[in-house]
């Protein structure tokens, strides 16, 4: 039996909630990146993995915000809680990987055309093992086409917010990018979701899994919590803002004190010395 899919049962709320958790993801992610860019090698790492968090965590509750509004006639659905985790630890893992590749090489052309890649399947991975923990009396069939114009668009959009948080140009490119990005991450979510069709078995088997009103709500929480501390983070960090570069770190040399000028040192020419007699000479 075919079963109909609704995934605005709320209306506009889902889609708007969904896509403002994807900005702010994006948003605290990308501008780690921003700011791992113009700082010291040895403190770009953290930034990275606070982006590769913060954005991961931001695609992972848009996708579950959005999944709270779907339902699907004539079954209910449940979820298992390894899978949606599962679901998460990808997406950070995936989305680090191509933020780490733009971080350290650059928004150069291969970096990019390789993080956005890698971002954009990590965005496409932690939404289709999302709904492969989904568990409902039913089958889950979708088109081929339809799911890869989804994960091109994550690939093309994740690659053009990488490229605006690379130029590291000031406040106003980093919202640029991380409206690119949720543009990225919701357009993805709902194109997939457009390649999903149902069919419904009409048995009474009892479903494995919890209901997403027990169990997604409560996970949301964490991730949200996140997010609320990556952003107290990025706010109260100075240069963040601005996207003034940090100052270059001071080479320091051994025997020269550090913040000290270095002066020439005077160099002593010696030639030959003339003597004279002190006894005085008859001419």
């Amino acid at each position: 039996m075919q079963g109909t899919v609704d995934g605005f049962s709320y209306g506009l709320v889902t889609p708007v909630v969904a896509y403002l958790m994807a900005c702010l993801g994006g948003a605290l992610g990308l501008r780690c990146v921003t700011r791992a860019m113009v700082t010291s090698r040895c403190r770009r790492s953290g930034w990275l993995v606070l982006g590769s968090a913060a954005l991961g965590s931001g695609i992972w509750t848009m996708h579950f915000v959005a999944m709270l509004g779907f339902t699907i006639e004539g079954t209910p659905i449940h979820y298992d809680p390894v899978m949606t985790f599962a679901s998460l630890a990808v997406a950070i893992v995936m989305v680090g990987t191509g933020i780490f590749i733009v971080g350290y090489r650059g928004a150069t052309g291969t970096a990019l055309f390789t993080g956005g890649t890698v971002t954009g399947l990590g965005i496409a991975s932690m939404h289709y093992l999302g709904m492969a923990g989904m568990s409902l009396d039913g089958r889950l069939e979708y088109d081929t086409a339809t799911v890869a114009a989804s994960v091109a668009i994550a690939m093309a959009a994740a690659s053009a917010a990488l490229w605006a948080a690379g130029q590291a140009r000031g406040f106003l490119w980093s919202v640029g990018a991380s409206l690119v990005m949720g543009l990225a991450v919701t357009g993805m979510h709902y194109t997939g979701m457009a390649a999903l069709d149902v069919h419904v078995h009409g048995t009474a088997d009892p479903l494995a899994g919890e209901p997403a009103s027990d169990l997604l709500g409560p996970m949301l929480v964490g991730p949200l919590a996140f997010l609320v501390l990556a952003g107290i983070v990025v706010i109260f960090d100075p240069l963040m803002v601005m996207g003034a570069p940090a100052a270059p770190p001071t080479e320091h040399k051994p025997g020269i004190p550090a913040h000290s000028p270095v002066r020439p040192s005077r160099l002593r020419v010696r030639g030959p010395v003339e003597h004279r007699s002190r006894t005085p000479q008859r001419r």
